[in-house]
């Protein structure tokens, strides 16, 4: 198994901070059956069910502005100002889906020989979100807002460098009512990685990333 350093260090001095520890298989397959699971349920819900913790999310990220902006600071040396700006952007997303999701996915009539036919929308499933470390927020929250809306759910493999902001995000989404499962961080290998991907459970994958990733 190919190693992955999942550490905290201040980009303004280079010390190591803190170390976290790559989830075992056992914890791996734990949180996609989880994915999966939470999945079946979330789907059966209606849109006003999947906003109301979207709106929340919205109202603690503008809460909490300061301190992620602070952790990305920490963690990848983000300036304050950016931070705010893409902590404000992310509580627009949230906000905008959750109003606009309905909208967007209500079944569209289409004319036909039939005694009816219509163009309808379905959630997939898990998806596994592989984000970059230079928008640590914004990156994931620019998926996972329509995506949860849409009645998936999110599996986060960030950055090695950004882990306290993956599990800031884990967090928040549960802090905001979203059920376990909805939203889960995942610390992986490359290789833990790729059969993630291969796995059945996973129904899709969104990247941003370098050519290695």
């Amino acid at each position: 198994m190919d190693d992955i350093d999942y550490r905290t260090l201040d980009p303004t001095t280079g010390q190591l901070l803190e170390r976290f520890e790559t989830h075992t298989e056992g914890e791996l397959d734990a949180k996609l059956d989880s994915a999966h699971r939470r999945y079946e349920a979330w789907r059966l819900l209606g849109f006003s069910d999947r906003a109301r913790p979207m709106l929340a999310v919205a109202d603690r990220l503008q809460e909490s502005a300061s301190d992620l902006a602070a952790l990305m600071a920490l963690e990848m040396g983000k300036p304050l100002e950016e931070g705010l700006a893409e902590v404000g952007k992310c509580a627009w997303v949230c906000r905008y889906y959750a109003e606009q999701a309905e909208q967007f996915l209500a079944a569209s009539p289409r004319d036909s020989d039939g005694s009816s036919a219509w163009v309808t929308y379905e959630p997939l499933g898990p998806v596994l979100a592989i984000m970059p470390w230079n928008f640590p927020l914004w990156q994931f929250f620019r998926f996972a807002a329509p995506a949860i809306m849409a009645g998936n759910t999110a599996l986060l493999k960030h950055a090695p460098n950004t882990p306290r902001c993956a599990l800031g995000i884990e967090k928040l989404m549960l802090g905001s009512g979203f059920p376990e499962g909805v939203v889960q961080n995942l610390f992986l290998t490359n290789d833990q990685a790729a059969r993630v991907i291969g796995d059945r459970r996973v129904r899709a994958v969104t990247l941003t990333g370098s050519t290695g990733a």
